[in-house]
């Protein structure tokens, strides 16, 4: 008597069916494993995604010079807080003296708030102080293109006399200006005047949702120094020729330290970046995260497979007579293996489904309830949470399907 793979998979659903309850609640381990892997890959797919969109939008051939570490608007760490300031005059060395840079693009990130008191931008009927204030020479948009949505940025001129005109990020404008009519208006920010004259396009990708560029207002360079003298967080962006981004930072790398006169032994006092190895630190992070939910999920899946492989047991024990008939029919021992072995794999992967789709659904629901947060289910990990579930089926139902292998028919027979 030969039993037929097809014959096998409709046994194994048919036996799952039966004891529908009892298979559900032995896969919660799987179904709980599995959700929880689907999950975390959906939700750190979609932040990789973003993030990868946004330093894009900054510059994919951009080397990044900085004081400390981490955001520009940040204070690093203790160590890099004591570093000396990063002056804008480095940008005309390293263009002049970097054969592989093309351009240097200056920045100056504003506090929000100055005196103790927060700073915020109005007009008459609206005000708010969710803004990032950044002073940008005329070359900013040049290094990092932002699609303007209307208006222009401002000229080199314009920048040169420190006029007070303005660039607003997409969602400053629309809360200062509901009607979409920014450009040519004037807005108050921290007791000065400015012209509006261009507002960004709404930004793609950026950190949990979020991209600072549409909360942003960019003004000239020069307005920003007169304006804040006591502020020297300056940023300079290296934008290196085409093909030669490495050539770059190794070329802008020695010319700072020529610059900041480091002997060949000392450390650099400065941070650089590029978008690749922010990128790198970010997938170092998730890796990490990435890690805990594998033994939160192997955690569960190991349950599962425990619960399967109980449950195996008991069903061989409930079956003896059933398999000594089929023996004495002319079933082989492998026609039994592979009929209790498909039971197992059916078993954790109909709770390999069971996962994903609540993982799915989850992901759906987050997605929904917080828009900052991008999910992406990826179907790397729809397959691989699949075929894990089914792999745990067959190690932990090998023990149970030999059992019954071995089982002599004679003896199954007068099992009662």
């Amino acid at each position: 008597m030969t039993i037929t793979p097809g014959q096998n998979i409709r046994m194994a659903l048919d036996a799952v069916w039966t004891h529908r309850f009892r298979s559900l609640l032995t896969i919660l381990g799987v179904v709980i494993g599995i959700t929880t892997v689907v999950t975390v890959a959906s939700l750190l797919t979609g932040l990789r995604q973003g993030i990868v969109v946004f330093f894009d939008e900054l510059g994919p051939d951009n080397v990044f010079i900085s004081r400390v570490s981490g955001p520009p608007q940040g204070n690093g760490t203790v160590k890099e807080r004591k570093r000396r300031q990063i002056l804008p005059e480095y940008s005309e060395i390293i263009k002049r003296t970097a054969g592989s840079v093309e351009d240097v693009g200056i920045s100056l990130f504003l506090p929000n708030a100055v005196a103790g008191q927060v700073i915020s931008a109005k007009v008459p009927g609206y005000e708010t102080d969710n803004i990032n204030i950044v002073g940008s020479s005329a070359n900013g948009n040049d290094i990092a293109p932002h699609e303007i949505e209307s208006g222009r940025y401002y000229t080199q001129e314009e920048e040169a006399r420190g006029a007070h005109v303005a660039v607003l990020g997409h969602d400053v404008a629309y809360v200062l200006y509901p009607d979409g009519r920014a450009v040519g208006n004037t807005f108050m920010m921290d007791g000065a005047e400015y012209v509006v004259v261009g507002v960004f396009a709404k930004a793609k990708g950026g950190f949990f949702g979020q991209n600072g560029a549409d909360t942003q207002i960019t003004i000239p360079l020069k307005a920003a120094e007169i304006r804040y003298p006591q502020v020297t967080r300056f940023f300079l962006t290296a934008k290196a020729k085409p093909g030669m981004r490495k050539q770059a930072y190794d070329e802008v790398e020695g010319i700072m330290r020529r610059i900041r006169r480091l002997q060949k032994d000392t450390p650099d006092d400065f941070t650089l970046s590029t978008p690749d190895q922010i990128i790198q630190q970010f997938d170092s992070i998730t890796g990490l995260i990435g890690l805990v939910a594998i033994a939160i999920s192997g955690l569960g899946l190991l349950v599962g497979g425990i619960g399967v492989m109980n449950i195996m047991l008991v069903s061989v024990t409930e079956r003896t007579r059933e398999i000594g008939v089929r023996k004495a029919l002319g079933a082989r021992r492998r026609d039994v293996v592979g009929q209790f072995l498909t039971e197992a794999m059916a078993l954790t992967g109909i709770g390999g489904v069971l996962g994903i789709v609540i993982a799915v659904l989850v992901t759906l629901l987050v997605s929904a309830l917080v828009p900052s947060l991008p999910a992406t289910v990826p179907a790397w990990a729809l397959i691989t949470g699949f075929t894990v579930s089914v792999a745990v089926g067959l190690f932990f139902g090998t023990w149970p399907a030999m059992k019954a292998a071995r089982l002599d028919p004679v003896e199954a027979l007068r099992y009662e």
